[in-house]
């Protein structure tokens, strides 16, 4: 069984960096289980400690019809 929780929004940079932070606050928080607000809910997880992957992908691209394009893509998998 598959279950996924997407949320897209636009958020200012502060908010972004609280959202990170917050991010790494419950990775960080030596608790067997985290919890992951994604937009109006909130989900449980279970890393491990020590193998979780990360993936880091970043896009620059440059049109001068359509103007710059920038992303980044943050991926955090694991198997329990």
């Amino acid at each position: 069984m598959v279950q996924r929780t997407t949320a897209d929004e636009r958020r200012s940079r502060e908010e972004i960096e609280n959202y990170l932070q917050t991010l790494a606050a419950a990775f960080g928080n030596g608790e067997e289980s985290i919890k992951i607000p994604v937009g109006n809910k909130t989900v449980d997880l279970t890393p491990p400690e020590d193998a979780v992957g990360l993936s880091v992908d970043v896009v620059e691209r440059s049109s001068r019809l359509r103007g710059d394009y920038e992303k980044i893509e943050l991926e955090l998998a694991w198997k329990r």
